[in-house]
């Protein structure tokens, strides 16, 4: 067994810079879970217009209302088996903004036919959409999502290009300063950028028989829909 994003990315993954191998092999596998810690060197969102859609979003833990400079942040990765029987392995991103913490809740599985990564968002999944590893020439990492699906009860849609956005994430490891790097921009093809941050942190490891899932960080509902 290998991890769902070794899996997914095939022979392109050994083109990761090493610590990013080691990292994105977290999994049921390796029994291993990563935390990152670090500091959000900005957190930004575009126009006023912008707010309610992340406000309403907040409420699942999706996207951040807040903007904000040198915020710090925790990123738990801890893979796990859901209640379908499929590894999953969480992205939840922890934000300590003045006004109190702000989660970004993510799990994500293999996609059926193992070629791609299906990203569940929020505490009840009711978005996915998949996404493309792609490793770059310097060995940074590089996220591309496709088209988000909502899903509720009989529910099953496509989000409009409207109201819906693309999510780029560049991760990469900094051999100077010791530190990963990650970048994340969230754009609408019509009205542009809508949300996005700037960091680095390190990264531990646990043993993730030994440590388990921590309370809150699964999902209250999950989504059995690929």
């Amino acid at each position: 067994m290998t991890s769902i994003f070794r899996t997914a990315m095939g022979a392109e993954f050994d083109r990761l810079h090493p610590r990013l191998r080691r990292r994105f092999s977290v999994g049921l596998a390796s029994g291993e879970a990563c935390t990152g810690r670090g500091v959000m060197e900005t957190i930004w969102h575009g126009g006023a217009w912008v707010r309610p859609f992340l406000a309403l979003g907040a409420t699942r833990n999706i996207l951040v209302p807040r903007a904000g400079r040198n915020v710090p942040f925790v990123i738990e990765n801890v893979p796990y088996t859901d209640g379908f029987g499929r590894e999953t392995v969480s992205f939840v991103r922890t934000f300590d903004l003045p006004d109190g913490p702000r989660r970004f809740d993510a799990q994500m599985v293999l996609g059926p036919r193992g070629d791609r990564v299906l990203d569940y968002l929020g505490t009840h999944q009711h978005l996915a959409t998949d996404l493309r590893f792609t490793a770059e020439p310097d060995g940074s990492l590089l996220i591309r999502s496709g088209e988000h699906r909502f899903r509720e009860g009989p529910v099953d849609v496509r989000v409009p290009e409207l109201i819906g956005a693309r999510a780029e994430v560049r991760e990469s490891y900094d051999d100077r300063a010791d530190r990963f790097r990650i970048r994340v921009r969230v754009v609408n093809r019509r009205f542009g950028p809508l949300f996005g941050y700037e960091g680095s942190f390190t990264a531990t490891y646990t043993d993730v028989g030994a440590q388990g899932v921590r309370p809150g960080l699964r999902p209250v509902r999950e989504e059995a829909r690929a």
